[in-house]
């Protein structure tokens, strides 16, 4: 038996499901998060280096206002590098797709997490001090500085050194799928060695990791607008 109803009205084509994945996954997202990144870290380490002095071994900064207001921000902005890391991270894997090796994919992940869980709780011994100077709690100095130390190791010592195991794992693998440049792998290589290899609390030193992640950010802004 025959239908003679009217057909209905046709059901219009829809995007691939998969378009706005693959727009998050080009290189102009990986440059954004990594420059966002790099920012957010650059002002954080300047303001915990000038606040609280590297070599200091008492708690005195705690006591002016301006060096607190200048933690606090410090630690405030923390969770928002972690976060854009974690999408720069993201991003580079996508990006790699199936000539990502598991070697150096192990190693490049492991170490960006643990990059980001070493400068989380680095963050929050400093944060434990502002909150127990707010509120005034008599803390013997023996544990203020012992606080201090932790985070300037978790920053300086381990969290340096990820940051180098990072930097040597995207190069590798940058050198091997050609998507850096010589000048780029070179400049990778010349800033891990200076983390991996310098001492723990040479303060200075590591603002190299978020430079090299600003010059690798802004090579994928451009390779992402001349394939535009």
């Amino acid at each position: 038996m025959s239908d003679d109803r009217p057909p209905g009205p046709r059901a219009e084509p829809q995007e691939p499901p998969l378009a706005f994945a693959a727009e998050l996954r080009t290189p102009g997202a990986a440059a954004i998060a990594g420059i966002v990144f790099a920012a957010i870290l650059l002002a954080v380490l300047v303001l915990l280096h000038r606040s609280v002095p590297a070599g200091a071994q008492s708690a005195d900064w705690v006591v002016d206002e301006a060096n607190r207001r200048a933690v606090s921000i410090a630690a405030s902005l923390i969770p928002f590098a972690g976060i854009s890391f974690l999408w720069f991270i993201g991003v580079i894997r996508s990006r790699l797709g199936d000539r990502e090796d598991k070697l150096f994919a192990t190693v490049f992940l492991g170490s960006g997490l643990l990059f980001v869980a070493m400068l989380f709780v680095a963050t929050s011994f400093l944060a434990t001090i502002l909150v127990l100077a707010s509120q005034g709690v008599p803390v013997r100095d023996e544990t203020m500085v012992a606080l201090q130390v932790l985070t300037r190791e978790l920053m300086g010592a381990f969290g340096a050194r990820m940051a180098a195991v990072f930097t040597l794992a995207v190069t590798s693998v940058g050198v091997r799928t050609r998507l850096l440049p010589r000048w780029l792998v070179a400049v990778g290589l010349l800033a891990a060695i200076l983390l991996l290899l310098s001492p723990p609390l040479t303060a200075w030193v590591q603002v190299a990791f978020p430079l090299w992640v600003l010059a690798l950010s802004v090579q994928f802004l451009m390779s992402s607008r001349t394939r535009d």
